[in-house]
């Protein structure tokens, strides 16, 4: 199986004798672009890719991408099958696996179904006409006379045969054709129809093996004990803040037990879990205390005041002369830290061998990975092999490279097969947060609605986040590093005539890097209700405002109207504008629109999505409930539209929950939001009804659907808050305690 010996198998496959593969060149992965995230690797494998395998033991297809739970497994399982003219239970999708898959980078940016499946849907279609061909002269018909179903070749005068014998006796190979004619939207016959996800029924009655579940020979448990610098990564005290370990004090447990220490990393081994854990918690370690870290009661100040090098990304000056009257408006919008969330802990299973090292990982970084762990260990990069398994959740860079960093340190120093289980209170304090934000803006609109004028600062505080293992051993240095992360989205939708639009690079104030929707999100966030006091002020509906000034993306604009006309939009209709019913409520509803924009400026975009929200507030309480979401999205030819349809879901569940709820909070040490007490996260029963527009362009390029979506969420919000209160809101989340402090400090906004 794939999924305890890749390497075997894929090695097993370049010499199957009864084979058909399309396979590519060994070349060096890209170089990360300057200021992006990746990591410059020099290695370069001695034996082809595999893309597409047609073998008498069955079909299989290789994405160097993972699936986390976006289906994306399933999606591409229906692309490859429809060239194929497979079904897709007759294929094996092999995801992630170094060692079988091509690397194709860090599974981000919904870039899958966007970009890595694009080689993916050629190989296959490259594979079906070479059957075809070899197969017509095995017959000696016309391969026009030739047409394959569900895996069968069928010829004239009833001769059929199956792909898997149709390869008996012959070794097929053939180089990766980027010109390869693949079928028109028209002959497609699975891509565009709805297909329940291939990992749901195990999943469903526990058969599931996550990375959490893999067990090996000979394994050992370990438990790590992380310093009290929670959540921090720079500093000269990082890595150098042990005092004294007493291995003595866990004796008592267990006489296995074992205590592995290198700089500020500490873990405890057992052969039994239970008394890994217990030796964890009453292990005897003595820590210098750290220096305090810089006061985040307040992160617009703190983000404000942290030192940023500024970078431009677009100045388009303002041409003519502004006429009188018009309105100028200046905000500043806060972002808070956020958690990914993942609802279990890290875990991975390392053995090290010289020869070869293994990893189990929950990884969405696998080849990354890869790289990094053979740098930090000084190992040959291609001794290491890294077994993916789906994990528990995440969209973007929580424990789960850290944790395999953990288990092969350990695995190194303690001889032994090692598999490491994080705490909840571990991974809350150490996971790279989603950055905090800080956004400022200024707008200049005419008296009639022509937006002149817009310039727009964001502050992101946030790397890659190195290593915690690399960190804590000074294997790799502590001083601040920066990446530019902070220009997704940074350029607004809108048509101004004149920009101006920078970047604040910065480095981590505490352990921070990417989260769905990486700095898109808050950048959107000021965008969409920077855009929505401007129509107020001069007296426009909310949606057309933004439609006519959307005039240069005409999809975007179809967008907006269906998300409208189904949510029932009624144009300048007000909400409560501050004035409670009988029970104190007020009602409102806001729209929001963005489209992720990934990379560095300018970019690439994915998705086109578009929030519609309904909601009330409570005037004494502050209470927000969501009555009602109208979301759309544009995703150019949908593969599965149930699995897109899931992914939106995903997105409001997601969004909300950080738009109402979420804020990681500080003290002088770190992060004290280290259980799900301290950072509340959206309930099931706080769900409103959810209607979903889906746009169909099956003739339009496929995109990635999963980062735009949560995009207009905040701002949706927000605007909505203001329709329902007639306050402006400008720092999320928009709990109840701050929602309240709003209503009972600020006045009514009215229009100038």
């Amino acid at each position: 199986m794939f999924d305890r010996a890749p390497r075997s198998t894929q090695q097993r496959l370049l010499s199957h004798p009864n084979s058909l593969l399309i396979v590519r060149e060994p070349s060096l992965p890209p170089t990360p672009a300057p200021g992006q995230p990746g990591v410059n690797s020099t290695y370069l494998q001695a034996h082809d890719d595999i893309f597409v395998a047609i073998t008498d033991e069955g079909i299989f297809a290789f994405n160097g991408h993972v699936d986390l739970g976006t289906g994306i497994q399933t999606a591409l399982g229906q692309i490859v099958a429809d060239e194929l003219d497979i079904r897709p239970d007759q294929l094996q999708m092999v995801l992630g696996h170094t060692d079988a898959s091509p690397n194709q980078g860090p599974t981000i940016a919904s870039a899958s179904i966007q970009i890595t499946a694009v080689p993916l849907r050629k190989a296959a279609a490259q594979a079906k006409q070479i059957l075809l061909q070899h197969q017509s002269q095995a017959w000696q018909v016309n391969v026009k006379d030739l047409h394959a179903d569900q895996g069968v070749i069928y010829g004239p005068n009833g001769l059929a045969i199956r792909y898997e014998d149709a390869v008996q006796a012959v070794q097929l190979r053939a180089y990766l054709d980027n010109d390869t004619v693949t079928k028109t939207p028209a002959q497609l016959k699975l891509v565009g129809q709805s297909a329940p996800r291939v990992d749901i029924p195990k999943k469903a009655v526990g058969a599931f093996t996550y990375v959490h579940d893999v067990q090996v020979p000979g394994m050992w448990h370990a438990r790590v004990v992380r310093p009290p610098y929670l959540g921090r990564d720079s500093g000269d005290f990082i890595g150098r803040s042990l005092i004294s370990v007493d291995p003595h004090s866990v004796s008592h447990i267990s006489p296995d037990i074992e205590v592995i220490q290198q700089g500020d990393f500490v873990a405890v081994i057992a052969q039994r879990e239970e008394h890994a854990a217990q030796a964890a918690r009453e292990l005897s370690v003595s820590w210098h205390t750290p220096p305090d870290l810089m006061d985040l009661s307040c992160l617009r100040d703190a983000v404000d005041a942290h030192f940023s090098t500024p970078r431009l990304l677009k100045d388009t000056p303002l041409e003519n002369p502004t006429p009188d009257g018009c309105i100028e408006l200046e905000n500043e919008y806060v972002w808070p830290f956020q958690l990914h969330g993942s609802i279990g802990p890290s875990c991975a299973v390392a053995i090290y061998d010289p020869a070869l090292t293994q990893i189990w990982s929950g990884s969405q970084n696998p080849h990354m990975l890869r790289a990094q762990l053979s740098e930090l260990f000084d190992i040959d990069e291609g001794t290491i092999e890294i077994i993916r398994h789906e994990a528990s959740g995440c969209y973007g860079r929580n424990c789960a490279d850290d944790v395999c960093a953990d288990a092969l340190l350990i695995a190194k120093l303690s001889q032994r097969p090692i598999r490491v289980q994080l705490t909840r209170e571990q991974e809350h304090a150490w996971e790279p947060k989603g950055a905090a934000q800080l956004m400022k803006n200024k707008a200049l609109v005419s008296p009639d609605g022509e937006l002149l004028r817009y310039e727009f600062q964001t502050h992101y505080p946030s790397n890659d986040a190195p290593l915690l293992a690399a960190l804590l051993t000074g294997q790799v240095s502590a001083q601040p590093r920066t990446l530019q992360m902070g220009d997704r989205t940074a350029v607004p939708p809108y048509a101004y005539s004149s920009q101006h639009i920078v970047c604040n690079d910065m480095a981590p104030i505490v352990r921070a890097s990417w989260l769905r929707g990486v700095s898109a999100l808050p950048n959107s966030f000021a965008h969409e209700c920077m855009i929505d006091e401007l129509a107020y002020a001069v007296g426009h509906d909310q949606v057309a405002f933004r439609v006519k000034h959307l005039h240069e993306d005409p999809r975007a604009q179809d967008l907006l109207l269906a998300v409208a006309k189904q949510a029932q939009w009624q144009p300048n209709h007000a909400g409560s504008r501050g004035v409670s019913d009988a029970d104190g409520w007020m009602y409102g509803r806001g729209v929001g629109y963005a489209r992720y924009i990934h990379s560095k400026f300018p970019g690439f975009g994915s998705a086109w999505s578009a929030w519609i929200v309904d909601l009330k507030v409570h005037e004494r309480t502050g209470q927000v409930i969501i009555e009602h979401i109208t979301v759309g999205q544009d995703t150019g030819q949908m593969i599965n539209p149930a699995g897109v349809r899931h992914q939106i879901h995903g997105n409001v569940i997601q969004s909300l929950s950080r738009t109402l709820y979420e804020s990681v909070q500080f003290d002088a040490q770190g992060v004290t939001s280290l259980e799900w007490g301290a950072y509340p996260i959206l309930k099931f029963t706080d769900l409103p009804p959810i209607d979903v527009v889906l746009v169909e362009r099956p003739d339009e390029a496929p995109l990635g659907s999963g980062e735009s979506g949560s995009l207009p969420c905040a701002p949706a919000v927000a605007n909505a808050l203001f329709d329902a209160t007639a306050r402006r809101f400008y720092e999320a989340p928009f709990s109840p305690t701050h929602v309240k402090h709003i209503l009972t400090t600020q006045p009514p906004v009215t229009r100038r």
